[in-house]
């Protein structure tokens, strides 16, 4: 058996009014690269049926599976978390559901990897003129001001740590995601800082990105709790959390 080339990992959380649009587009691209391909949806915890509607569309589908995080949800972290280590590719790429940044936008970060960088992002903010559908102005304005405050307590100099497009070589995967603590959607920051901390070349690069209503990011609730995250990163790099990995 030929050894997986890339893993997709999507995670889902009540997604079975999207998933029958989007999937489909991922399955069909992965079957259409030359090389053996895997895709991991990971339900987290959904009380919908996006668990059947997943299981019927990867159904007589080499190498698709759906893992199911026991309920409740727990965030959009441990989803992705629980399908980085679930993945057995040599390079594992996580992609929101929406497909704001389509699949087939991949390769723009699978080509820097096969130059030797570990860890590469999907970026909104390097070309703003690949943006096809904006965010309101106030999420925008949060984003920028976010990004700030990221910078500030992490040290992290992306433009956009929050694309949800993110692919990372699989040794590099598997040395990041254990350590990370954060359940929600600030979990970003922290494994893009486990992979500077641990030395991991990377790099972000423009994608082409659409914004899709039905986000689950609540801008003032989510708001306040990624900028807690970031003070979260730092004490857990000062209590040492971050050390029992480093080589």
């Amino acid at each position: 058996m030929s050894s997986i080339y890339l893993s997709v990992v999507i995670p889902v959380y009540n997604e079975s009014a999207r998933i029958p649009h989007t999937l489909p587009q991922v399955i069909q691209y992965l079957r259409a690269r030359p090389e053996r391909c895997e895709l991991i949806v990971v339900d987290d915890g959904s009380t919908d049926d996006t668990a059947e509607r997943v299981r019927e569309l990867c159904r007589d589908v080499a190498d698709t599976r759906l893992v199911s995080c026991p309920p409740p949800n727990r965030g959009k972290g441990r989803a992705v978390r629980t399908g980085m280590l679930e993945a057995r590719g040599e390079y594992v790429l996580f992609s929101d559901a929406d497909l704001s940044a389509p699949i087939s936008e991949a390769q723009r970060l699978l080509q820097p990897m096969q130059d030797g960088y570990d860890v590469v992002i999907g970026s909104r903010a390097l070309k703003r003129e690949w943006i096809e559908v904006h965010q309101s102005v106030l999420r925008e304005t949060a984003g920028k001001l976010f990004n700030l405050f990221l910078r500030a307590v992490t040290g992290l100099t992306f433009q956009d740590t929050q694309c949800g497009f993110k692919a990372f070589r699989r040794e590099a995967a598997q040395r990041i995601f254990p350590l990370q603590t954060i359940g929600g959607f600030g979990f970003d920051p922290e494994v893009l800082f486990l992979a500077r901390k641990f030395g991991y070349r990377t790099l972000e690069v423009p994608v082409h990105w659409a914004h899709s209503e039905g986000t689950k990011v609540r801008l003032l609730r989510d708001g306040m709790r990624m900028a807690a995250d970031l003070v979260r990163i730092r004490w857990n790099e000062l209590r040492g959390r971050y050390a029992s990995s480093e080589k």
